[in-house]
């Protein structure tokens, strides 16, 4: 080819260019997005969780300092974890079950099923908001909703969130009361079981339990561990109603002092924004590990079409 003819061909970079470059362009906003306020300030964090930082003053490096304290000299972390330990373990399965059991409901085909849904997806909507934990708090006052409708009964109710006793689980039933997005996931799968396999277990004289046991749940699984993964993720995220129920403050006796509300005492009321870089990347490490354990321990009882 004589380099007349050679210069006319396109090379593979220009080619490439015309194929790929006005897409590429249109996505430059997006990477600016993505690497300036997603991946800079995580791997800022990350070197932010080995320094003392207060926000005013340049970062000091601590080395390991921070997280040598952590697991040795702070109480007040040990609290937060329980707190949000109890908080998944109880409020994950809870919310789950009641999603799946008002799923079994709507799945009979009763007649207004669009309103049914709507109704018990609304609360998934508003239940992370400020304006319903002020209600909650309300509701569970000493002389709140709650109480008033045990007075009808002759029962004295305590002061469900000043009791440490029973404060975490007025958080507990506002997680379950936000059934709406698993549930909507439940009956979509459900409506993706075929019927004739509930036919061929109804001739076979299976009974409703026994045919929900060895029909629907195993075929169920993948969106049980779905929804599982999902909702405990979100149940470590928690955060609004904990502050606005105690106040900012995790009381009473740091009862409802969930780990992300301990995280953003540390970095937003005292300023310790190293401290809490560090409590950032190990709250990041134990869901990790949640969601680790889980897909590994998935193949004994997930079971898939093939």
């Amino acid at each position: 080819m004589v380099p007349a003819e050679r210069a006319l061909v396109p090379s593979t970079w220009s080619r490439l260019w015309s194929a790929n470059g006005p897409g590429y362009m249109f996505l430059i906003p997006w990477f600016i997005g993505f690497f300036g306020l997603t991946v800079g300030p995580i791997v800022y964090s990350f070197y932010l969780s080995f320094t003392n930082f207060d926000l005013l003053t340049a970062p000091r490096w601590a080395g390991l300092d921070n997280y040598v304290r952590m697991f040795t000299a702070d109480p007040k972390f040990s609290a937060s974890m329980r707190v949000t330990l109890f908080f998944v373990l109880f409020s994950v399965p809870l919310k789950l079950a009641f999603a799946l059991g008002v799923a079994l409901l709507l799945n009979r085909g009763m007649r207004g099923l669009p309103l049914y849904r709507a109704v018990f997806y609304l609360p998934s909507l508003l239940g992370a908001s400020v304006a319903i934990a002020v209600l909650w708090r309300q509701l569970f006052a000493g002389d709140g909703v709650v109480n008033d409708f045990l007075a009808i009964f002759g029962i004295q109710g305590p002061s469900w969130i000043s009791n440490p006793r029973t404060s975490l689980w007025t958080l507990v039933a506002l997680a379950v009361w936000q059934f709406g997005s698993p549930m909507i996931i439940f009956l979509a799968g459900l409506r993706q079981i075929p019927a004739d396999l509930y036919e061929a277990a109804s001739l076979d004289g299976a009974s409703k339990w026994r045919i929900f046991w060895k029909v629907t749940l195993p075929l169920l699984t993948p969106v049980v561990f779905f929804n599982g993964i999902i909702q405990t993720i979100e149940g470590f995220k928690s955060f609004t109603p904990a502050f606005i129920i105690s106040g900012g403050t995790g009381n009473p006796v740091n009862s409802t002092l969930f780990y992300t509300l301990y995280l953003y005492q540390e970095a937003f009321a005292f300023f310790r924004m190293g401290y809490a870089s560090a409590l950032a990347w190990v709250l990041l490490a134990i869901v990790a590990a949640f969601t680790s354990v889980s897909f590994l321990t998935s193949k004994y009882w997930v079971h898939y079409d093939e």
